[in-house]
């Protein structure tokens, strides 16, 4: 389930707003100075980009470089801790026994599957669970970057759990039913399935998920408010309400994100940013989110994961029956459609998307670096973009190299969006387009050309 929900979760960088839905003001931040190196009409994109990152004070530049390079290792480790308990399902013959009791429990075949699955999520749960511990509340809590205590993020953990078996139930019935019916052609099928499922999820979250774990609240009346409605509309986003979540509560990351799909599609703001971010910032990280909605990247997105599940289950479909044959006598898995084989092809997928992990990083990168050029463009706020690039420090390393960013980077790195956003500010002087100042709200002129 861990894999399907990092399909389904976008978490879009950035951050933004200054009032909440009473209408009382947070302390506006002060802008940060911008280096000599990014001022005057004549700048070197790079020259900038160093100055900038100059401002890093050492200590937090080393900070945040051990948090993210400790998370490579953390994928492997969280690979072979996936993959070790599917296969410890199998190998114990627990997962055959999970399929006999549910059969007993119910004659309805199309139940069993959501009977079985109810219990896969609770066993898996429980086995990653001292692994979830260390890297969702202990090294966060290390590195400065969780505010709840162990009561309250292992509520939510039982509330993400709850949510999980509900939602796996369902979709191993659908899944397993139309496998039951396909025969050698179940993995188009099933691709089809899961394809839906993920729909779902991202349509149904922002309304009725992600409430269940934060406050959303709707912006009063202010500048602010006005401000960001005024750039959706002068760009074809027909909003209405801009959302504030108090994430503060589990985290100091600062973060927004334009989530759901259709009618649920929501653009929700970070509190964590509030007394952080200077004006220029939250408009630069408002042109970037809606980047994102204005380029259909949700789509785009949901077409890219498409093809990676209909070629993963293709490939499954190719190595399942083999396997399953070979260990028959141990793993008890009779075909595909034995909901006792699914540990099989969650070790099998797990290892797909694992070796795909600089494709689907590739993936997203470019998708995010795109909206920030179109935030670039809408906003005109170069320096409040570098300034939220530098907010995004806090555990984001500033500077990889080239294949330590194709590789590990779902985002562009700090340095690239700096670089973009001062290569953009050079260009437009170059051209004798008025940038407006760092620490405003102006009115939108238009870009170089038009």
């Amino acid at each position: 389930m861990r894999q399907l929900r990092s399909v389904v979760v976008t978490c879009l960088t950035c951050a933004v707003l200054l009032v909440c839905a009473r209408g009382v003001l947070h302390a506006q931040a002060v802008p940060p100075p911008v280096p000599a190196a990014a001022q005057g009409p004549q700048i070197d994109p790079e020259t900038a980009t160093q100055a900038y990152l100059a401002t890093m004070p050492p200590d937090r530049r080393a900070r945040s470089d051990a948090y993210f390079e400790g998370g490579y290792w953390l994928q492997l480790w969280g690979f072979l801790i996936s993959v070790a308990i599917f296969v410890a399902l199998l190998h114990s013959g627990l997962s055959a026994r999970l399929r006999d009791v549910a059969a007993r429990l119910s004659r309805r075949t199309w139940l069993q599957p959501a009977l079985y699955g109810v219990a896969f999520v609770l066993i898996t749960w429980a086995a990653s669970l001292p692994w979830d511990i260390y890297t969702g509340f202990i090294r966060e809590h290390q590195y400065g970057l969780a505010t709840q205590n162990f009561g309250g993020w292992f509520g939510d953990a039982l509330k993400e759990l709850a949510i999980s078996g509900v939602l796996t139930a369902i979709v191993l019935a659908i899944f397993y039913a139309v496998l039951r019916r396909t025969g050698r052609t179940w993995w188009l099928w099933g691709s089809l399935v899961t394809i839906a499922f993920l729909v779902f999820v991202a349509t149904i979250g922002p309304v009725y998920i992600a409430p269940m774990f934060n406050t959303y609240t709707r912006l009063g009346d202010s500048p602010i408010r006005t401000r960001i409605l005024s750039l959706a509309h002068a760009n074809g986003i027909e909003a209405n309400d801009v959302f504030e979540v108090d994430a503060s509560r589990q985290s100091t990351r600062v973060s927004a994100n334009v989530s759901g799909m259709f009618n649920t599609m929501r653009i929700t703001l970070n509190d964590n940013l509030l007394k952080r971010a200077s004006p220029a910032a939250i408009e630069a990280v408002m042109g970037h989110e809606m980047g994102h909605y204005v380029l259909n990247h949700a789509y785009k997105m949901l077409l890219a994961f498409g093809v990676i599940i209909v070629v993963g289950l293709g490939l499954i479909a190719r190595s399942f029956d083999r396997l399953a044959a070979r260990y028959r006598a141990r793993w008890r898995v009779e075909s595909v459609s034995d909901p006792a084989g699914l540990p099989l092809i969650m070790v099998l997928f797990t290892i797909y998307m694992f070796l795909l992990t600089p494709v689907v990083n590739t993936i997203v990168r470019t998708n995010e670096y795109e909206a920030d050029l179109f935030g670039l463009n809408a906003a005109r706020q170069p320096d409040g973009f570098a300034e939220a690039a530098l907010l995004l420090s806090d555990y984001r390393k500033m500077s990889p190299g080239p294949l330590e960013e194709i590789i590990f980077y779902d985002h562009p790195s700090g340095h690239t969006r700096i670089f973009t956003a001062m290569r953009w500010k050079a260009e437009q002087a170059n051209c004798g387009a008025a940038v407006p100042p760092a620490a405003s709200f102006p009115g939108m002129t238009a870009p170089c050309g038009q």
